[in-house]
């Protein structure tokens, strides 16, 4: 998608579980979104188009523990993720053109 919509530019945007402090959670998905780029970069795409941020643990999209309080692995694992998210487009960039919500 990246390759075929040459105007667009991208967040890459890293997340982590829960396991670890505030500091290595962002430290870790930010090294994370970096990697993602240089990936992408090394495949031909302009590395003005792309934005890379790490949320840490930020932003969970499932619960890190169960109600009973033992380990969610499950859990942990969906919210360990990168996620790419439409900011603008080269003729004109925007906070966000794609309603404010993240997409997988």
């Amino acid at each position: 998608m990246i390759a075929k919509a040459p105007d667009l530019i991208i967040e890459v945007g890293s997340h982590t579980d829960s396991v670890g402090n505030s500091e290595y959670n962002k430290k870790l998905s930010q090294e994370r979104a970096d990697n993602v780029i240089n990936y992408l970069v090394s495949k031909g795409i302009d590395k003005n188009r792309l934005s890379a941020v790490g949320y840490g643990a930020e932003k969970p999209v499932s619960n890190n523990f169960n109600p009973d309080g033992t380990d969610n692995s499950e859990g942990r694992d969906k919210n360990r993720r990168t996620e790419f998210r439409v900011i603008g487009t080269l003729s004109s960039k925007t906070d966000d053109i794609d309603s404010g919500e993240d997409s997988n």
